[in-house]
């Protein structure tokens, strides 16, 4: 994530009333470890258990999508519910990266170059923990959380960069519930757009708990009118409102 690189300590600001602590800070180095070596895969890996990548790369090939934005690409990795994957680098092309069919646990995962997203969720009462890891140039989301219902996300210790969104609450997905997620200590890194997109009417909450912006123009949250039809879902404001989006 080579945009982690000696920035200027600035200020804590208030947002929207709430005392979130919003600090610029100085990094060195990036999150990604050295690479172990390569695999390019060529079909999905279908993890159920405990997936332990031992800090390999792996890239997409053959049938798996160039990375781009097109909806439809097949992941690298596809999670059976209750499946952990672990110390695994995506490079370039990395299709639609991980695909969670439930609960899933991702441990230090970090992606180079974000392609469609980075991971995607599913399953109704399907609980996530990102626990360490990175991300770097999403055109558009990292996380996609299309839950059907009850469960949660938690995303804690990650790092993102050039980025559009780090998690989306599916805006027009035809099941619709509300969906819970938590974030703990995020360092992002401009250029970025938001932490997170959620849907205000349909019950969503997010709370943030520690983050260190690099850089300007990120905010903490977009908040979004979600529906159930498909269309494109209406945005109705930004920033916390201490109800559906609470900075701690």
């Amino acid at each position: 994530m080579t945009g982690l690189r000696n920035r200027l300590i600035a200020a804590t600001v208030a947002v929207a009333g709430v005392g979130a602590a919003v600090v610029f800070a100085n990094f060195a180095d990036a999150a990604v470890p050295p690479a172990a070596g390569e695999q390019v895969v060529t079909e999905t890996i279908a993890v159920s258990g405990v997936f332990d990548g031992e800090n390999q790369r792996f890239i997409g090939g053959g049938d798996l999508g160039d990375g781009g934005q097109d909806e439809g690409q097949d992941p690298l990795f596809d999670l059976a519910p209750g499946a952990t994957l672990q110390n695994v680098i995506l490079g370039s092309p990395a299709a639609d990266g991980v695909h969670c069919a439930g609960s899933c646990t991702l441990t230090n995962v970090h992606w180079e170059d974000v392609g469609e997203d980075a991971a995607t969720f599913r399953g109704a009462n399907a609980t996530v923990v990102i626990e360490g890891g990175s991300a770097t140039a999403a055109d558009d989301k990292v996380f996609q959380d299309n839950r059907g219902a009850g469960g949660s996300v938690t995303i804690r210790d990650f790092e993102v960069s050039d980025f559009g969104k780090l998690y989306r609450s599916c805006g027009n997905c035809s099941t619709q519930a509300a969906r819970t997620v938590r974030m703990e200590n995020i360092t992002a890194t401009a250029p970025g757009d938001t932490l997170a997109g959620i849907n205000v009417n349909l019950g969503d909450r997010l709370t943030i708990d520690g983050v260190t912006l690099v850089g300007d123009g990120i905010s903490l949250c977009d908040l979004f009118e979600g529906n159930d039809t498909g269309d494109e879902p209406t945005k109705v404001g930004d920033g916390p409102d201490g109800v559906s989006c609470v900075v701690s």
